[in-house]
């Protein structure tokens, strides 16, 4: 437990850190802290220039006054003099005195360092720089007068008073400051919800009728993700819509190419034609595809799949396009159980995955041709499905975007080089359905995919989930 609760802490950045980090990202301390040292800014200048207006203002009439007192004090005192007299000035006032001399040599608070009664030397001393706290009895003794210590022990605790005081305006300000700007935690989430596609909770407004500032923003990113989403619905009917349309004339095209003559002289213009045809009838399919699995309604037909037998018959269904499909190298811990997937969506993500695999593997600056590498291993509580090439891999600025839709890093496009982007924006999506993510990773050499699904029990073949 000592070990565990050490390593917790070994891993923490200082206190002097952390607090650092934290007031620089949090406005709200930020703005408390402004709101206090400007409080004590203006304190110390305000305090600062009346003391020294009054210093200024009441010196010469104080002096005089200040000289006859201690007068008064002395011959009080007497010569030589007396030491119940002082005794008794300096129980009745807040004074401390001091007699040294050839008779008498008496201290009211000894081993106390005498205060002064200013600390400005200008109140201590006249123009010829007599201290006008002292004075010379006829028979030699010096009298020194000052205020008593006991005069300043209230000090510390007007101190901590004063202290606890600003501590407590600091916490209400900060609570006030932090109920004006909750709007932005409320904005944030909001954002946040935005960004991850739900539209359907908007941001709450304080005071609707009559909204401040951040009660505006609000309003203006609600009225932007309504936008957007109306934006969004529109482009998903859109792509829909023209999906569902062009299915009935692809299917009539190929059903005419089909029936064309099979003749030395026109069969490869027939095969060409009918390869174009399945192409674009893939591409269909794959957007509809998407779009489903966009939708907030996706819904996922869960069963009991094996995943090995499953990789093994993707693989065996692409010899058909590629030659090098049945060199594809199967990494499978023997026993790997059934897990509940929907079984389409995985069959279209190994599909895309070992597909773009085949298409990147071969590297012209080496002529690398060892095949791809389809890696089926669980990981705690996570599956891990990962497909290496061995090709020139993708350079690092175009990993980010290379899992969106229609995104290619080949800006010619050429069907040569690859596809048209949907392939691995559908294997993302079919991961984020399942609960999971996508990753992309440099292999050197190759480009690696790893998808990683949370894992569950499997459930009967006649089972769906939402």
């Amino acid at each position: 437990m000592r070990r565990k609760f050490a390593g917790r802490h070994a891993g923490q950045a200082p206190w002097h850190r952390r607090a650092r980090q934290a007031v620089h990202r949090s406005l709200r301390l930020r703005l408390v802290l402004v709101f206090v040292l400007l409080a004590l800014a203006m304190a110390v200048t305000f305090i600062a220039g009346v003391q020294k207006a009054v210093a200024v203002g009441w010196r010469e009439a104080a002096r005089p006054l200040l000289v006859d007192y201690v007068d008064h004090l002395a011959r009080e005192v007497g010569s030589p003099p007396n030491i119940e007299r002082a005794q008794a000035i300096t129980a009745r006032l807040p004074i401390a005195l001091r007699i040294s001399g050839p008779a008498v040599n008496w201290d009211s608070q000894p081993g106390v360092p005498r205060p002064g009664w200013a600390r400005d030397p200008a109140w201590r001393h006249n123009e010829e720089g007599e201290n006008l706290l002292v004075r010379t009895t006829a028979d030699g003794h010096r009298l020194e007068f000052g205020l008593s210590v006991q005069t300043w022990q209230q000090r510390p605790r007007i101190a901590w008073v004063t202290l606890a005081a600003m501590l407590l305006l600091t916490a209400l300000a900060y609570l006030y400051v932090r109920r004006l700007l909750r709007p932005l935690d409320d904005i944030r989430a909001g954002a946040q919800r935005f960004g991850a596609g739900a539209f359907d909770e908007p941001i709450p407004v304080r005071c609707v009728h009559k909204p401040d500032e951040l009660g505006q923003l609000a309003s203006t990113i609600n009225t932007m993700g309504s936008d957007i989403h109306q934006m969004l619905d529109a482009k998903r009917a859109l792509l829909l819509a023209m999906s569902h349309e062009l299915r009935s004339p692809l299917t009539r095209a190929r059903l005419n190419a089909e029936l064309l003559p099979e003749t030395p002289a026109v069969d490869p213009q027939r095969q060409a034609l009918l390869r174009d045809l399945g192409e674009m009838a893939r591409l269909i399919t794959d957007l509809l595809e998407s779009e489903r699995l966009a939708g907030s309604h996706a819904a996922l037909h869960r069963e009991s799949v094996d995943l090995a037998a499953l990789a093994r018959e993707v693989v065996a269904e692409l010899g058909n396009r590629h030659a090098g499909a049945a060199a594809i190298a199967l990494h499978a811990p023997p026993g790997l159980p059934a897990f509940a997937l929907d079984r389409a969506r995985m069959r279209l993500l190994l599909r895309n995955l070992l597909d773009n695999a085949l298409r990147h593997n071969h590297n012209p600056a080496d002529g690398a041709t060892a095949p791809p590498e389809l890696h089926l291993q669980l990981h705690g509580e996570a599956l891990e499905i990962e497909v290496r090439d061995h090709g020139p891999g993708v350079p690092p600025e175009h990993l980010a975007q290379l899992a969106q839709a229609f995104y290619r890093p080949d800006s010619a496009r050429q069907r040569t080089t690859g596809g048209v982007g949907l392939g691995l924006y559908l294997c993302r999506m079919v991961a984020q359905a399942h609960g999971g993510r996508l990753e992309l990773r440099n292999a050197e050499p190759g480009l690696a995919v790893r998808v990683r699904l949370p894992v569950q029990a499997a459930v009967p073949a006649t089972a769906a989930q939402a």
